[in-house]
C-alpha cells in the first residue's frame, strides 16, 4: 500500500464515524487496524451506541477495501462532580 493510499484510508475510517449524529471526534488508531470514536453522551446513550457501532461498522465494510479487521470502539464519557465544603 502507497504512503498515500495509507493516509486516505485512516481519512476514511474517520469520516465514516464522523458523518454519524451525536459523534464528537473519531480516530484511526494501531495502523488503521481501530477507530476510536468519541460520541457525545447527551445525543448518545448507551442503547444507541451500540446501534451507532453496528452502523460504523456495516458502513466500513461496505464502503472500504481494508486489509485484516478493523476494531470500532465507541467512547462516552459521562461526569458527575459534587464539591464538599
Amino acid at each position: 500500500e502507497s504512503m498515500e493510499g495509507y493516509i486516505q484510508r485512516l481519512e476514511n475510517l474517520e469520516k465514516i464515524a464522523l458523518d454519524f449524529e451525536g459523534v464528537e471526534k473519531a480516530f484511526a488508531i494501531q495502523a488503521g487496524r481501530e477507530l476510536r470514536v468519541m460520541v457525545q453522551p447527551e445525543k448518545i446513550d448507551d442503547v444507541r451506541m451500540v446501534k451507532v457501532a453496528h452502523d460504523i461498522r456495516e458502513r466500513i465494510e461496505n464502503e472500504m477495501t481494508y486489509p485484516g479487521q478493523i476494531k470500532v470502539t465507541l467512547i462516552r464519557e459521562v461526569r458527575a462532580q459534587e464539591l464538599a465544603k
